[in-house]
C-alpha cells in the first residue's frame, strides 16, 4: 500500500509539472522555427518584388487604364485598351482628349514604333505618342513600365485582403505606398508631380491585377487618378507592324 501511494504520489507530481509546462511551450513554440524567428510571411517588398518579376516574365496580359475625366483644359489620355506581349509589342486602342476633342484611335506598338490610325487620315500612320500625352503601350509592363514602378515603391504597406477573381478563388492583397515623380513619366509622359500615391493590388499567385495612381499627371493641373487593370496573364498573341 505504501509503495502504491508513493508512485500515485510521482505521477501526480509528474502530471502537474507537464500541465504547468504547457503554457511556457506555447509562448515558446509561436510560429517560430529553429532559429528563434518568427515566420510573418513575406515583406511587402518582397511580395512586390514577386509581382514585378511575374509580370516581366508573362508571354502577354490584357491591360485596361482609365480615369473617369481630365481636369479642364488638360490634353490626354483617358483611356487605354488593348494586348501587350513580352515581345515587346502592344494591339489595342487609345483614347485621348486633344484640343477639346474626345478621339478613340487605333494602335499598334512593336519594334519601338507606334502605329495610330488617326481622325481623318486614311491608313496607319507612325506617331510619337508623347504628343497626344500617351506612352509607348508596348512598354506599359516591362521594367520602363508597371514592373519598374513596383520596384520603385516606397514604404509599401499591406492593406485590405479581399477574395476575387473567377469564381471569389484568389486572394487580393492591397499594398500602398508612393513612387517618385521622375519615374511616373513611363505611365504619363506629363507627369510632373514630386511624388504619386500608388496602390496595387497582388493576387495571392504574385500576379498584379490593379494598380491605382494618384497624383499631378498633368502641369497646373489638380491631382487625378489612373486605375490599371491587368488579366490573362500569360496570354500569347503575335502582334506585327501594320
Amino acid at each position: 500500500m505504501l509503495a502504491r501511494a508513493r508512485t500515485s504520489g510521482r505521477l501526480a507530481t509528474t502530471v502537474a509539472a507537464v500541465v504547468l509546462a504547457l503554457p511556457v511551450l506555447a509562448a515558446c513554440s509561436g510560429g517560430e522555427g529553429a532559429s528563434g524567428e518568427t515566420d510573418e510571411g513575406p515583406t511587402p517588398e518582397e511580395v512586390l518584388d514577386e509581382a514585378a518579376t511575374t509580370l516581366t516574365e508573362t508571354a502577354g496580359v490584357e491591360l485596361s487604364l482609365s480615369t473617369p475625366s481630365l481636369p479642364d483644359g488638360v490634353s490626354g489620355i483617358t483611356k487605354a485598351v488593348g494586348t501587350i506581349t513580352n515581345t515587346p509589342a502592344f494591339d489595342g486602342s487609345i483614347t485621348v482628349v486633344f484640343a477639346g476633342q474626345t478621339v478613340d484611335v487605333p494602335v499598334v506598338a512593336v519594334d519601338d514604333t507606334v502605329y495610330a490610325q488617326l481622325p481623318f487620315t486614311p491608313g496607319w500612320n507612325k506617331v510619337n505618342p508623347k504628343e497626344y500625352g500617351a506612352p509607348d503601350p508596348s512598354n506599359l509592363i516591362g521594367d520602363d513600365g508597371f514592373a519598374g514602378l513596383l520596384g520603385l515603391t516606397e514604404s509599401p504597406e499591406a492593406g485590405e485582403t479581399v477574395r476575387g477573381g473567377a469564381d471569389n478563388s484568389e486572394i487580393l492583397t492591397t499594398y500602398s505606398g508612393t513612387v517618385p515623380g521622375d519615374a511616373m513619366d513611363a505611365i504619363i509622359p506629363s507627369s510632373s508631380g514630386d511624388t504619386f500615391d500608388v496602390e496595387w493590388q497582388v493576387s495571392d499567385a504574385g500576379e498584379l491585377r490593379k494598380a491605382t495612381l494618384t497624383g499631378a499627371f498633368y502641369p497646373r493641373a489638380e491631382p487625378m487618378t489612373y486605375t490599371v487593370d491587368f488579366a490573362d496573364y500569360g496570354t500569347e498573341k503575335d502582334i506585327t507592324a501594320p
